[in-house]
């Protein structure tokens, strides 16, 4: 299935910000906007894309090309009608569209789940679906927003105007070639909007619809105000599930301001995590020196690579450079982040009591610290699958944290007993969970 992308307009509102480039080249978090519809299909699977030029056309071509360097093919469709209405660059398509196909736009921001679900959505040959919300967020301008009424299964009515509406327009599409017939229809009308052509449609029940889902986020992006809010969305579909409260509260907060800087940067999220692990070394050298102030220096400089160590996924989710083995990768150094960390605090203080306690105590706390990432998986997917915060989440980020804590009061044997015991509970805790859900994850 081919994905139809209409990028021919000017963007007059946003011009304060963006100048001389077309809209859909608009910059968001490292990305332009084009870019990001690009690559939220490439993610659900698309590779087929006909992206629909007008104002500045070749600004557009240069900068995304053929598609090569986002693993996918691109053509291009002149429109030099572009000043009239958005059904006018639609139908300039119609040659090259034989089969179903979606239709997006490039000033659109959107969460993948949608396109997938209306990727899977079945609809007749004479028949178009739309994503629509009927439970927009604050971040959704209302008055700015296409309107729809629904009946049944289908749209029965669409428009800015409509008083009597129960959902809006998301601008995310599947459709047929029947929609080029009812475009061809209202020009012939003197309606060049896609809206006009939908309208058509709707009175003839061949519009169906798609309720996206509360948590998932869209966004028209027209105004400097609009391209802010995107940003919020963005950077708040950052926060996991499975965060931790410190995590939560003071890690995510701090690292997605960092994040939101890199991204404009050629940094890459495996060089965070080497950064991350580079900082963990230097924390361990320091506890291994074992007096106060080379303590607290450390304490400090875990808890900074903690924080660091959330930019390298935000960044690769920013700017759709996941992998498996980026985050296999950031796993691993991880583990040894922490084994370098407790076994520099457990030579730091043995140098000065030389009790054999604290070795012990050092080894619960590293096996500890090995087990809880250990187990974190199947116990992480729980709260995956059932999209609720876990009560108790004593993760990583909560044991550098108590870390820092203990420096700052100089109190190592303490915190290494503190995690030593509570890590160890933590990992019986879990077992006893994940026992209760054996069938679910062992069948």
């Amino acid at each position: 299935m081919k994905v139809l992308i209409i990028a021919a307009g000017k963007g007059e509102r946003l011009k304060p910000l963006i100048k001389d480039l077309p809209k859909p080249l608009t910059p968001l978090l490292g990305l332009s906007l084009i870019e990001r519809v690009i690559l939220t299909c490439r993610k659900t699977g698309f590779r087929e894309f006909l992206v629909v030029v007008g104002f500045k056309s070749q600004m557009i071509k240069n900068k995304i090309g053929n598609g090569q360097k986002y693993k996918v093919n691109i053509g291009y469709i002149e429109n030099n009608e572009w000043t009239k209405g958005n059904g006018i660059s639609v139908l300039k398509a119609k040659d090259f569209l034989k089969e179903e196909f979606i239709l997006l736009m490039a000033d659109h921001i959107f969460d993948v789940k949608i396109l997938e679900k209306i990727r899977d959505f079945c609809i007749n040959k004479d028949e178009c679906v739309l994503a629509i919300d009927k439970n927009p967020t604050r971040f959704i301008d209302i008055q700015e927003a296409t309107k729809v009424k629904t009946e049944g299964d289908y749209i029965i009515d669409i428009g800015k105007n409509i008083s009597d509406y129960d959902g809006l327009d998301c601008g995310i599409f599947k459709a047929t070639p029947v929609l080029f017939e009812a475009l061809e229809e209202s020009v012939k009308k003197g309606a060049q909007t896609l809206t006009d052509g939908i309208r058509l449609l709707a009175k003839n029940k061949r519009m169906r619809y798609l309720e996206i889902e509360k948590d998932n986020f869209w966004i028209d992006i027209d105004t400097p105000s609009d391209l802010k809010k995107a940003e919020k969305i963005l950077c708040k579909d950052l926060v996991k599930l499975t965060d931790g409260p410190i995590s939560r509260f003071l890690n995510r907060p701090i690292s997605i301001r960092i994040s939101k800087f890199l991204v404009r940067t050629e940094v890459t999220p495996n060089f965070i995590s080497f950064l991350s692990f580079g900082l963990s070394i230097i924390s361990a050298w320091f506890f291994s020196l074992g007096d106060y102030l080379s303590n607290i220096l450390a304490g400090v400089i875990a808890q900074l690579s903690s924080i660091i160590d959330g930019c390298d996924g935000e960044i690769a989710r920013l700017k759709f450079k996941e992998s498996k083995y980026g985050a296999w990768f950031d796993a691993v150094l991880d583990r040894y982040a922490d084994a370098l960390i407790i076994i520099g605090m457990t030579i730091g203080i043995y140098r000065f009591l030389m009790e054999p306690k604290i070795l012990i105590t050092g080894f619960l706390a590293l096996t500890g610290s090995f087990m809880m990432s250990y187990t974190a998986d199947k116990y992480d997917s729980i709260f995956r699958k059932k999209k609720v915060l876990p009560k108790v989440r004593l993760g990583r980020d909560v044991r550098l944290f108590l870390i820092m804590i203990g420096a700052f009061f100089n109190k190592i044997f303490l915190t290494l007993f503190i995690l030593a015991l509570f890590s160890n509970l933590e990992v019986a805790r879990r077992l006893y969970i994940v026992k209760k859900k054996k069938e679910e994850f062992f069948s």
